[in-house]
């Protein structure tokens, strides 16, 4: 089975962003946030590469497959 697993929680910790401040800025619910980060939830390629905008980086450094 092929997992997706998140760096968002370290990229926005070390960015000293709180969940409902990238919330904000993506355009989602601070909820929608901590299913990504607790991978409960697959982005949107558009959600995936807003995000990777917001921290300056790409969208593979923030999700990666795990098999």
């Amino acid at each position: 089975m092929t997992i997706l697993k998140t760096n968002i929680k370290e990229f926005r910790e070390k960015a000293n962003m709180k969940q409902s401040q990238l919330a904000d800025l993506v355009g989602v619910r601070r909820e929608t946030i901590v299913h990504l980060e607790n991978g409960k939830y697959n982005p949107s390629l558009k959600l995936a590469m807003d995000i990777a905008k917001i921290f300056n980086t790409s969208v593979d450094k923030l999700f990666e497959f795990i098999e």
